[in-house]
């Protein structure tokens, strides 16, 4: 956490790192989830003194999003997560496919 943040930031970075750690994210990634996290709800709030576009233009706060926009990097969602999202929807064939033909299968 940058020194001078409000104990209201220290406790929420402390909530949000705890909480990944439960779900079995490594120490250092959940430092880093909930630091940025955090950063970004202040510069939102107008707590930081500099602030990236996305972070003051965004409609929704990072908790509101819960991972809205997850798996839609360069690469997307791997094999394995469409294989998942294909054995829930019961798509038949999904064990011979690979990740463009699940991909396909599922209409993404």
């Amino acid at each position: 956490m940058p020194a001078g943040s409000s104990p209201k930031r220290e406790r929420q970075y402390e909530h949000i790192r705890q909480s990944q750690e439960e779900r079995g994210t490594s120490e250092g990634r959940a430092k880093e989830i909930a630091a940025r996290t955090v950063n970004k709800e202040r510069a939102r709030s107008g707590e930081s003194r500099t602030a990236s576009r996305t972070s003051t233009q965004d409609r929704k706060s990072a908790p509101q999003r819960g991972g809205e926009r997850s798996h839609r990097g360069a690469k997307g969602p791997t094999r394995d997560q469409l294989y998942a999202e294909a054995r829930k929807k019961n798509i038949d064939g999904r064990s011979s496919m690979n990740k463009d033909e699940l991909r396909q299968a599922l209409g993404r």
